[in-house]
């Protein structure tokens, strides 16, 4: 007698039934995606094409009879000179401003607080540029001369001092006012999201409320911190008005920041060049903001590179 051996069929899984709002969704952020990549590259290529003359041109064709990379090269580091002032200033008062809001605040206070370090964002760049020539500038006299007098040996603060008060120093306090509202509420954000149980287990421990954000919350939000820094620089980079108002220029490269003499930045050097420019010089302005593209563009994928390191963490280990 023989037996016939039945081979048992696999269960068939039934595929998900995929709504139609479901796919408009998915198709609308595919969409929305692919756009800012073709818009991205159209930038580029448009700034690439617009450059190209300039950077193939003869030296002695170019403003300053030196050579692209001489003209540039001032202007880039000025840019990243202010920025990173602005981001060394700015970043360690927004993590404070935020642990207040966050942590120490009453409620009433901590949401009257944020709105108000959101509404810095609201005010126009011109309006921080003028603030920044005509009343930041001359109170800084007094503190540039003591710096001058008590720190002159480091050349950050060598002078000779400006009397007029604009100088990278200010540049880079009215830059560190600007990005504050951006840092601020990113870290305010990522603070108040650390898991409460991770803060209360501190407590339960004996932790003071110090010892709970230093151990719990601060290396929680640290990824958001670094995001938020990597935000404001960006806004750093790309400021135009403030700066060309509030900047005393001579094209030097020092890291004087009290002194008259201080090197201009790309965006600052465009607005305040091209009005004036044609031909040849035009296409030299395109480059220079060719350059400062690229920058903006490696610090945002720094951030997202340093974000991701620290995509898994959990604030437990």
């Amino acid at each position: 007698m023989t037996t016939t051996q039945v081979t048992p069929t696999p269960p068939t899984t039934a595929k998900p039934v995929t709504q139609l709002g479901d796919r408009i969704f998915a198709g609308s952020a595919k969409g929305a995606g692919i756009l800012i990549l073709v818009v991205l590259a159209g930038v580029a290529a448009f700034l690439l094409s617009e450059a190209l003359p300039a950077i193939v041109a003869p030296a002695d064709e170019l403003p300053g009879d030196q050579g692209l990379m001489v003209y540039i090269w001032p202007l880039l580091f000025g840019t990243l000179l202010s920025a990173f002032l602005a981001l060394v200033i700015a970043t360690p008062l927004a993590v404070c401003v935020a642990l207040f809001i966050s942590h120490y605040a009453p409620r009433r206070l901590a949401q009257g607080l944020g709105y108000l370090v959101d509404l810095l964002a609201a005010v126009p760049s011109i309006v921080y540029g003028l603030w920044g020539a005509w009343t930041l500038a001359p109170a800084s006299v007094g503190l540039t001369t003591w710096l001058n007098d008590y720190l002159g040996w480091i050349p950050l603060f060598a002078g000779p001092v400006s009397t007029t008060g604009r100088t990278m120093l200010v540049a880079g306090l009215v830059l560190a006012v600007m990005i504050l509202p951006i840092i601020t509420a990113v870290a305010r954000e990522v603070f108040l999201q650390t898991p409460k149980l991770h803060e209360e287990a501190a407590l339960a421990l004996g932790a003071t409320r110090w010892e709970m954000i230093r151990m719990a919350v601060i290396p929680f939000g640290r990824s958001g911190v670094i995001s938020g820094a990597m935000l404001g620089l960006g806004r750093a980079l790309g400021e135009t008005m403030a700066v060309a108002i509030v900047l005393s220029v001579s094209g030097a490269v020092t890291f004087n920041l009290i002194s008259s003499g201080n090197p201009s930045t790309i965006a600052a050097n465009i607005a305040l060049q091209f009005p004036e420019s044609s031909g040849l010089a035009v296409n030299t302005l395109i480059a220079s903001g060719l350059v400062l593209f690229v920058v903006t563009l490696a610090v945002n994928m720094l951030a997202r590179y340093i974000v991701n390191r620290r995509r898994e963490f959990s604030g437990a280990n």
